[in-house]
C-alpha cells in the first residue's frame, strides 16, 4: 500500500480486504465466532502463533479494516474500534491507571467526558485534578508524584477553547505520564495530535465519521507498545467492541468524510462571519477566526477552522430558545458533526447536569448556543438564520 497517499484517498482506500469473491465494496462478516481446521491450528490461534480471529468481541475482518483505516489517516500504529465514542474514552483512560494513581484533566470537557474523570476514576481510587487547560502553568501545578494520565479534548465542546498539545506533552514526557486527546471537534484532517507530542487519540465515530445520523461507534488510536500494554486485555475482557455492521457503516462515511468536512467547515466559518456581525449576538467562538483568543496556537497546531459554532446572544436562555425555535433548515439536537446542520443549547442539555458555577467558570451561559454546520447550501443556512433572529 502506498505510503504516499493523500488523506483523501487514504479514506477512500486504506486498509481495504477483499474476500475470494473481489466484492467492490467492503463485506460485512456479520459473525460472533470462527471455526478452526484443525485443533492445532485452534491452539496457535489462542497462543497468538496464528494472527487469524478468535471471537468479535476481539475483533473481526470488517472491524479490521475500519481499525487499520483509522490508523492510516491518523498516523497511528494500532487501534481498537469501540461500541461508542464514550466507549473509548472510558477505555483509553480506564485501562492505563489503577487506584493511588492521578490524573490531570481539562476542566472544558464534554458532560460524559467529565463525568469519567470527575465521578467514575474516584470511585476505583484514581485521583483527579481539573485544570484551565488553556495556560500550561495550570497543568504543571497540577502534576503530582502520582500522575499517570493527562486528559484533554481540543478545541473543546462547546466553547472551542484551545490546548496547547505539544505543550502538554512536553511537560507528560518530563514525568512519564501519557496524554489522552479527544480530537473530535478538529477531525483527524484539521489536527494530528500523535505528530504534535499526544500519546493517545481518541474519537466518537459517530459524529464526523459516520457523520450521517445512522450508528454509534468509537476508536481509540496509540502505539502498539501502548495498545498491547494497557488497552488489549482490558478491550477483549471488559466487551466494548465495536458491531461489524457499525464498522461496515463507518467505512462508508469515511469515503465520504473529507467532502463533508470541508463542505461543513467552509458553512461553519460563513455563519460564523454572519454572528458576528449581527447587533444581537454577544460573542462568537470560531476556530477559523483571527479573532479567537487562542489564534496563534491554532495556527500552530491546525491545518483548517472547525465545523462547530460557539456563540452568544445577548438576551440569554429566552432568546437562545427563541432563535432555536425560529430555525427552519437547522434541527435542534444534541449530536454534532452530522451532514445535517444542527444546533444545542449546551446548558440545558449536553452540560445541563454541571453546577451553575462549573458552567460560569465554562464559559456556558444560558445564551450560549452551539452550531453544528451540514452540508447544506451555505446560502440557506446564512437565511435560515437571518430570518430566525429577525424574529427574536
Amino acid at each position: 500500500m502506498s505510503k504516499n497517499w493523500r488523506p483523501a484517498t487514504k479514506l477512500v482506500h486504506g486498509g481495504t480486504l477483499r474476500s475470494q469473491y473481489g466484492e467492490t465494496s467492503e463485506a460485512i462478516f456479520l459473525t460472533q465466532g470462527f471455526v478452526y481446521e484443525t485443533s492445532e491450528a485452534a491452539e496457535a490461534r489462542f497462543k497468538g502463533e496464528d494472527p487469524g480471529f478468535i471471537y468479535a468481541r476481539y475483533g473481526s475482518p470488517t472491524n479490521d479494516m475500519f481499525e487499520k483505516r483509522m490508523c492510516l489517516l491518523e498516523g497511528a500504529e494500532d487501534a481498537r474500534a469501540t461500541a461508542s465514542g464514550m466507549a473509548a474514552v472510558s477505555a483509553a483512560i480506564l485501562s492505563q491507571v489503577k487506584a493511588g494513581d492521578h490524573i490531570v484533566a481539562a476542566r472544558a470537557l464534554f458532560g460524559s467526558c467529565r463525568w469519567v474523570v470527575e465521578t467514575l476514576a474516584p470511585k476505583y481510587g484514581v485521583e483527579c485534578t481539573l485544570v484551565d487547560g488553556r495556560d500550561l502553568a495550570n497543568w504543571e501545578a497540577a502534576i503530582r508524584p502520582n500522575t499517570k494520565v493527562f486528559f484533554l479534548e481540543s478545541p473543546t465542546n462547546p466553547t472551542l477553547e484551545v490546548v496547547d498539545i505539544a505543550g502538554v506533552a512536553k511537560l507528560a514526557n518530563q514525568i512519564g505520564a501519557k496524554v489522552v486527546v479527544d480530537n473530535v471537534f478538529a477531525t483527524p484532517l484539521f489536527q494530528k495530535p500523535l505528530e504534535l507530542g499526544a500519546h493517545v487519540v481518541v474519537y466518537s465515530a459517530t459524529k464526523h465519521i459516520d457523520g450521517q445520523g445512522r450508528c454509534l461507534g468509537g476508536v481509540v488510536l496509540s502505539d502498539k507498545q501502548w495498545i498491547d500494554e494497557n488497552l488489549h486485555d482490558y478491550f477483549r475482557h471488559t466487551g466494548p467492541a465495536m458491531s461489524p455492521f457499525n464498522a461496515w457503516v463507518l467505512l462508508k462515511g469515511l469515503e465520504t468524510m473529507a467532502l463533508r468536512i470541508k463542505q461543513q467547515t467552509e458553512n461553519a466559518a460563513r455563519v460564523a462571519d454572519f454572528l458576528a456581525n449581527h447587533p444581537k449576538i454577544e460573542r462568537v467562538i470560531y476556530p477559523g477566526r483571527p479573532d479567537h483568543p487562542q489564534a496563534d496556537i491554532i495556527a500552530r497546531q491546525m491545518t483548517g477552522g472547525s465545523t462547530l459554532v460557539a456563540f452568544e446572544l445577548k438576551g440569554g436562555k429566552k432568546e437562545a430558545f427563541a432563535l432555536q425555535n425560529g430555525l427552519d433548515v437547522v434541527s435542534i439536537s444534541n449530536n454534532l458533526g452530522d451532514a445535517k446542520s444542527l444546533i444545542t443549547h449546551p446548558a440545558t442539555t449536553t452540560h445541563k447536569n454541571l453546577t451553575d458555577e462549573a458552567r460560569a467558570e465554562l464559559g456556558i451561559s444560558a445564551g450560549l448556543l452551539r452550531l453544528s454546520a451540514g452540508i447544506e447550501d451555505g446560502d440557506d443556512l446564512i437565511e435560515d438564520f437571518e430570518r430566525a433572529l429577525s424574529a427574536v
